[in-house]
């Protein structure tokens, strides 16, 4: 376990990038469950106000992360300074990401059905830093050889086409796979070759005039929101908290 995490944590140095991680699902773990305290009426924590305004934990994550970030930038990869502004930066990333949404509306959705959006956000940014944090590298370049490396034109067409199959990927509607293929682009190339999203920039200016690809788009995405969506959603509410429907229905 030792030699373990010599060679592929502190070597490499990921250690700050392991500490800003943990941090950041750390932080989103418990202000969440602040949060849903804080909604249920239970224990001793209320939220912040000033007057009439609310102190939305947004803005210290901001903050946290500014200090975070600037900290990590003078501070290196290595030693004590650079470990405790990563997990600043992790900590203030959590709550930033945790109103996600909000900033998206600019509007207090966090208990409604578009608040759902930060919590796939964060699972999402997880999710990346994870595969960052096992190796993987941006487009695919951790995949060449040390010869290939050493190519500087091998390396440029390698980020340029699986750039390319991310951003057919995302122009179908398919961000997920978009954003996770820049990483892995086995995963862009799929979702590059499959159809689109019937709402999709790509839909809309290739289907147009091929009534039977629009049928099939449309087909192939209901039976997929009808099996996944039951599942995502009840993993959303499992960690987030199910949205307030009484509240849903104010606001329209």
């Amino acid at each position: 376990m030792g030699d373990w995490w010599q060679r592929n944590i502190i070597e490499p140095g990921k250690l700050p990038l392991l500490l800003a991680l943990t941090a950041f699902v750390v932080t989103f773990l418990v202000t969440r469950i602040i949060t849903r305290m804080i909604r249920a009426g239970k224990g001793p924590f209320r939220n912040i106000e000033t007057g009439a305004v609310h102190i939305h934990h947004v803005v210290p994550g901001i903050v946290l992360t500014v200090i975070g970030g600037f900290c990590a930038v003078a501070g290196g990869q290595h030693g004590f300074g650079a470990a405790v502004a990563a997990v600043v930066f992790g900590m203030g990333a959590g709550l930033v990401m945790d109103e996600f949404a909000l900033i998206v509306h600019l509007d207090d959705v966090y208990w409604t059905e578009a608040g759902r959006k930060s919590v796939e956000m964060v699972v999402l940014t997880a999710a990346v830093a994870g595969l960052f944090l096992l190796g993987f590298a941006p487009f695919g370049v951790n995949d060449l050889s040390d010869d290939e490396l050493q190519d500087r034109g091998s390396v440029i067409s390698t980020v340029l086409v699986n750039f390319l199959f991310a951003l057919i990927a995302l122009a179908k509607g398919k961000a997920r796979i978009a954003i996770f293929g820049v990483i892995i682009p086995f995963i862009a190339l799929f979702g590059a070759i499959r159809l689109a999203r019937p709402a999709s920039p790509w839909a809309k200016r290739f289907y147009r005039r091929r009534p039977r690809a629009r049928a099939r788009a449309q087909l192939r995405a209901f039976h997929h929101d009808r099996r996944w969506s039951g599942p995502s959603r009840r993993l959303q509410d499992w960690i987030g908290g199910a949205p307030d429907v009484d509240r849903a229905l104010e606001r329209h």
